[in-house]
């Protein structure tokens, strides 16, 4: 177990559960949570019979992305500050990207923002049939960079372009024809079809099953090398302390529209 933001265990088989645990805050993410999921990734990284890594949301919802109270902190604070956050955001989706064994997202009720992020990064996605997604960044006059790489290469960039630009909503069943998510179970089966999935990848063999993931990212050529992550940090950071991010968290908390609405 990391920090209690992040709960972690492996089972006799070697399948790991990697559950988020801010439920108060439907798992909001904020520096703890990252930090747990860094921490959890660098144990589990140490288990040499690892086969799995199943990843949940403990109580209503998955991940409703960032927790916007900590996100107006961290803009307040230095240049340089701003720039450590979103390489600690960008390492540990790029960490869960390349994870070696298969990556297992389990999802229910709301997945917003960041959490499509972690959805995209994962090798299968199964969601509840009352699940919720949205890329919702520009609401909040941030942006989605650093989790955009994943989701061009999940969903497209054509649907990509209209979701991140409108930050709509959308449910299970979209999710899974645009290739989100790859099964939609009932109400209350997350776990039974979770596990049917667990089972498949225990049937592989470890060796084949690591070389074929990675190989499958290098031939879709879907790793992101180091410039490219330094740029989506650096602009993932100036944009949160301009103007318009300012704007677009205080008018959620103020519940009102942002200033940029016509009238």
């Amino acid at each position: 177990m990391s920090n209690d933001t992040v709960l972690w265990e492996i089972d006799r088989r070697g399948v790991a559960t990697v559950t988020l645990n801010r439920p108060k805050v439907n798992n909001a993410y904020n520096g703890d949570l990252i930090q747990g999921l860094h921490d959890a990734m660098d144990a589990l990284g140490s288990e040499s019979g690892l086969r799995i890594v199943v990843l949940r949301g403990n109580g209503k919802h998955f991940q409703a992305g960032a927790d916007l109270s900590w996100i107006t902190g961290v803009a307040k604070q230095s240049p340089a500050e701003n720039e450590k956050v979103s390489r600690l955001t960008a390492e540990a989706v790029k960490r869960l990207d390349t994870c070696p064994v298969p990556t297992l997202a389990l999802i229910q009720g709301g997945c917003f923002g960041g959490g499509t992020g972690i959805a995209a990064a994962c090798d299968v996605v199964v969601a509840q049939e009352d699940a919720l997604f949205s890329i919702s960044e520009t609401r909040w006059g941030l942006m989605a960079g650093i989790i955009l790489p994943q989701l061009c290469q999940a969903i497209g960039l054509r649907q990509t372009r209209r979701y991140a630009l409108t930050g709509e909503r959308f449910g299970a069943h979209d999710a899974r024809r645009l290739g989100l998510v790859h099964e939609v179970c009932p109400l209350g089966g997350l776990a039974e079809a979770g596990e049917k999935i667990v089972e498949s990848v225990l049937m592989n063999a470890p060796r084949a099953t690591t070389a074929t993931k990675l190989r499958s990212l290098t031939s879709a050529r879907a790793f992101i090398d180091e410039g490219e992550l330094r740029d989506l940090i650096d602009e993932h950071a100036r944009t949160r302390q301009q103007d318009e991010a300012t704007e677009g968290l205080a008018s959620f908390t103020e519940k009102r529209k942002p200033s940029w609405y016509p009238g």
